[in-house]
Order: structure tokens, then sequence, then C-alpha cells
């Protein structure tokens, strides 16, 4: 006779019930710690030099609130849906606007692609000469980060602005051009519901003002918790500001790098629940869009403000959709427009006409820039797919958008004429992450394919795969000061664990594949993966006859799967297990290259010959 096992036994009380029923701890708020781990397995040795483990920041990961259903013992065969989770996610600031790196001074004196013709480099120069790319996701304050590339005031070169043409989105002239408006409501005195508690440092005025002036600031979100630390501080576990939110997940954050100042900064945050906050933490204030999901009801995946723009911002949620958000616009309903729903916005109200790809149906325009209804958000709403997006990333010209998604696709966009340009396809399962490189010629994709893939975007190719993680690659920066014209150094991290560095450059890019010799093994089954010779994908779909070609494919938009044989495979100069739990960030400084992972450790690793009494004179400090 079958009998079926006994129901899993739950707490009484829940993770905050002090007694701890049925012999569980209850889990209780912690706060952040600071540790200078010693020893020969927090150090990894690369061409330049030994890389050191400076200190670990342990954020402290809150519990599920008290109104949450616990769930102790959860099954990991169970179909249905999970929510949405992102791991310990950080933006480096520094108000200190500091000359940016060699590497961004000279771009147009490159050519575009690798043999590809030079003219589009000298057409595009002044925009990628004030290229603001490298600054989307960190700084340097005194570690000198690409993310202070941008000066003051931050210009797009002679890239128009998102919406040019539309005087319904021409920016309104202010009495005091120096003064930025500030979100409507404080933060420390709300009584919303959605937000839980906010912890505000009491020495937080005094903290400011003794600061130095080029020190870096950090933003991370935590699950339900989002924190504001001064790395610069000996006492940097001490938060500034930490908010916690009721039910709602933090999967991304961005700063805006051209309304930064020492008074304000503006910081944008997408949840779980679809919903976005507009925070200034200087002065406490916030504003809730997207409330209720009005606008669009699934997670935010990714959020960025749009380059050069003081309250234009992009996010991408799980339904494959993008929407142009205005941070000082309210909402409304949403229903997309009739006249909005065409492609590449080729019929969009005035939108610019000559899209060379006719009437096929690229990007869903179910709402366009050009739109004559721009009185409450959306300003704009593309949808590209029936599955999410996980990440994007703009170019350095400020024209080009790439777009990743869990069908494998990777798209790039010219997003100021809301028009696809191309189209590629994974090498097996979803990309999870992108970025351009600094000069803006290459574009590079981490994937569940375990794989790192180099696309060229003048030749619209596939030019290498990198080889060197065990799980899926979450992701990727690039390192300035190790870059110069020809050459290119950039790191990746993966749920693996993984710390990987890569260098590759012009010759290694043209170098016949048995060149590279394959040094790790992927974890994706070869059983799975679909050959190029024998299938390809249209819309995320398999395509079974190669012989057949799609109108995309005849204007050269859809490119089909490269075989591996076809592809050189390059190997990283370094692989190295970082952490117990899956990495999921990192970011380059002048002084050194800091990682975070799931469980919510910072790890800051200095450079060879960089910062080495600092680390022994912390250590005495802590002892």
């Amino acid at each position: 006779m079958f009998v079926l096992p006994p129901p899993p036994r739950y707490p009484a009380g829940g993770p905050y019930h002090p007694s701890g029923l049925t012999g569980i701890v209850p889990m209780i708020e912690t706060n952040n710690t600071l540790s200078h781990p010693p020893g020969p397995e927090w150090q990894f040795l690369v061409g330049e030099g030994t890389y050191v483990l400076k200190e670990d920041l342990h954020l402290a990961t809150p519990p599920p609130h008290p109104s949450e259903a616990p769930v102790v013992n959860p099954n990991p065969l169970a179909t249905n849906p999970q929510p949405a989770t992102a791991g310990t996610k950080i933006s480096l600031v520094s108000l200190d606007l500091r000359p940016p790196p060699f590497f961004y001074k000279g771009p147009a004196e490159r050519t575009l692609s690798l043999g590809g013709s030079g003219s589009g480099a000298q057409e595009h120069a002044n925009e990628a000469r004030n290229s603001n790319e490298g600054a989307m996701s960190s700084e340097d304050g005194r570690a000198g980060s690409n993310s202070d590339a941008p000066t003051a005031s931050i210009t797009v070169g002679s890239a128009p602005a998102f919406g040019e043409g539309n005087a319904l989105l021409a920016p309104t002239v202010s009495r005091d051009a120096n003064k930025k408006k500030k979100p409507k409501n404080n933060v420390t005195k709300s009584n919303s519901s959605f937000i839980s508690r906010v912890i505000v440092n009491e020495s937080l005025s005094r903290r400011l003002t003794d600061r130095p002036s080029d020190g870096l600031f950090a933003f991370g979100n935590v699950n339900r918790a989002f924190q504001w630390l001064d790395l610069s501080s000996p006492n940097k576990q001490d938060y500034l500001t930490k908010i916690l939110f009721t039910k709602a997940h933090c999967l991304c954050h961005d700063v805006n790098k051209a309304t930064r100042s020492v008074s304000h900064i503006d910081v944008i945050m997408g949840f779980s629940t679809g919903e976005i906050i507009w925070w200034e933490p200087m002065s406490q204030r916030y504003t809730r869009l997207n409330k209720n999901g009005a606008i669009n009801n699934t997670p935010v995946s990714e959020i960025m403000w749009i380059p050069g723009s003081e309250n234009l911002f992009l996010a991408s949620h799980m339904d494959g959709s993008l929407v142009v958000y205005d941070k000082e616009k309210d909402d409304s309903q949403f229903m997309p427009e009739e006249e909005g729903s065409s492609v590449n916005g080729s019929d969009a109200g005035d939108a610019p006409s000559g899209s060379r790809h006719g009437t096929k149906i690229q990007i869903q325009i179910q709402k366009s820039v050009h739109s004559k209804n721009q009185k409450t958000n959306p300003v704009a709403a593309w949808k590209l797919s029936n599955q999410r997006i996980n990440a994007f990333a703009f170019s350095p010209d400020n024209r080009h958008l790439a777009v990743v998604s869990e069908d494998g696709t990777l798209r790039i966009i010219d997003y100021l004429r809301e028009e696809l340009l191309d189209l590629f396809n994974s090498y097996y399962g979803g990309l999870t992450c992108v970025r351009w490189t600094p000069d803006g010629k290459y574009v590079l994709t981490g994937g569940q394919d375990d794989l790192i893939s180099i696309w060229s975007l003048a030749d619209s190719a596939l030019v290498a795969r990198c080889q060197g993680h065990q799980s899926w690659v979450t992701g990727l920066a690039f390192d300035p000061w190790r870059c110069d014209d020809r050459n290119y150094r950039f790191g990746s991290v993966g749920e693996d664990g993984r710390l990987c560095l890569w260098d590759f450059g012009v010759g290694m890019l043209h170098r016949p594949k048995n060149a590279a010799r394959q040094r790790v093994s992927i974890s994706s089954p070869s059983g799975g993966r679909l050959r190029a010779d024998s299938a390809s994908f249209v819309d995320g779909r398999p395509r079974l006859n190669p012989g057949f070609e799609t109108e995309e494919e005849e204007d050269g938009i859809f490119h089909p799967v490269e075989p591996r044989a076809r592809i050189p495979m390059l190997p990283p100069v370094l692989t190295t297990v970082i952490d117990t739990h899956p990495a999921c960030w990192l970011e380059f400084t002048e002084e050194a290259i800091i990682t975070s992972c799931k469980s919510g450790h910072v790890r800051t690793w200095n450079r060879p010959g960089k910062g080495a009494a600092a680390v022994r004179s912390d250590a005495r400090r802590e002892g």
C-alpha cells in the first residue's frame, strides 16, 4: 500500500517570531559586516601581477516580510512560477568628475570594426568622444572608474536627443537652471504600504560633509532591501540609508550621470511588481511610477537612464516590452495606440521615414516617441518578444541599443528611429547579459550556453566565442585601463561563482579556430544544442529548413546560428572561483575589481601594486 509522506511543518509565528517554533531558528535582520580575509585563497595571478582581496563587505539580506507566507520547504521540482529575484546589483557613483581613461579620448581615429569601413567612425566621431556608455553601471571616484567619462554637462555629441522633433517632449526651462526638481514625497514619513521601513543614518549630514570629494558612493539592491553606502568611509558597512520594501523585490537600479551633484542624485529602481521608484537620497524624497502596474504589471528586469537625459529612462519588462518613462509625468492606464502599432516607427505620427526594411514587423511599436499623446507615461513603448528581456545596453555613440532576451536573441536597435537593425541568435538557450566595447566596435553577450559571444556591429557578424565558465554567465564589464586601440580586456562572472578575465584583439579575432586551444568544457549538454547546419531560429522558434530565406534574412536583419567549427574559440587569461554562491555583478575601477554575489558579498580585489598598504592598515584597524 502506497502511503503519502507527511506534509511539511511550517512555523506558526513566521520567520520573525522570537521563539523560533518547531525548532526552526527565527530569521532576524542583521547589520552589514566588513572583513579582510587573508591567505593565498583570496588572491589570483594574472599576467600583470597578483590581485589581492582587500575587503569583503557583506550586505545584510532581509528576511521575508511578516505578511508573506513562509516557504520553509520549497519543492525544487515545482513548475509554478517563482518570484523574480536578481541577487545583489551595485552602482558606483562619484561626485568628483575626473578625466576619463586614455582609451576614451580618441575613438574618432579608429575604424568601426575589423575589416569594416572606417567611414562610420568619422561620421559619428563626436558622438563617441562624448559618450557615456561606460558610465552606465559604475564610476571611479578615488578609483578612477570608467563611469566618470562624461563631464558635468553631459552631451551626446552630434547624436540627436531621444524624441527630438517632438515639441511635446521639449524640456521645460526653469528659472534656476542649476536647481534640480525633486520627487514629490518624503520617504521617511511615507505611509505607503509599498514601503515597509526606512532607516536613515543618524549622522548622515555630518558624514556627507566630512567625506572626501572624490570618494565612492555605492547603491545596492538585495532582495527587498535597497542600501546607500559610502565606500570611502572606514566604516563603509554602516549604510547611509536603508529602505525595506513590503513584498516587492528591487531587481535593478540606475543613477543618472547627467544630473548628479553634491546636492542631488537621481536614482531609479525597478521592482518585481513592475513598479518603479524615483528616489533622491540627499533630500530623502521619492515618487512611485507605474503604480499597481498601470502601464505594465510584469517585473522590471533592467532599468537605465537614457544617456544625456535628465527625465527619461528606459525599463525592460519581463513580458518582452521596452517602455520609456518620464520621471516627472503621471501614469495613466495604458492601451497600445493604433497609429503607434506600426513597424519600426515608419507609420507612427511624425516618426522618421525611410526604413530600409519595408513593412515587416520587427518591433511592435505600441506607442511611438513621436506620438502626440505625451501628457502621461509612457513616453514610448515597444514590444520585442513574448519572452522576458534579460538586459540591454546603450552604445557609446548614443544611437544604438543592444537587447538580449530569454528567447536567445540579441537585437541591435536604432532606438532614435525605433528601427531594428540586426537580430542574432545564441548558440544555445537564452542570453543573460550584454555590454558594448568602450569604442562601440563590438557587442559582448553572455548566456545560458556558458559562453561569451563577441559580435561585430559593422560586419553584422559573430566574430568569436569565449569559453571558460561552467554555468550561466551573469555579468560582463570592460577594463578601460587595460584597453587600447587594438586590444581589449574584459571580465565576466557567472553562476558557477567564477571570475574570468579575457584579452582579445584584432589579430586574435582573425586567427583560425585551432590557434586558440579550448581549456574548459562548457556544462550545457551537447545533445541539447541546435546545430546551425540543421536548424536555426526565426523570432525565437526553430526553423528546420535552412534553404528557405525569410524576408529578414534577405534584408540582412536575421543572422542564423554559426556552427562552432567556423568561429574562433578564445580561452580566458584567468579563471578562478571567487565565491561559493552564484556571482552576479562586477565592475573595474582604477584601483581594483569589485564583484558581488547573490548572497550579498561585495568583494574588492586590489590590482597588482595597488593599495597593499591600505589592506594592511585596514586589517590592523579592524583588529
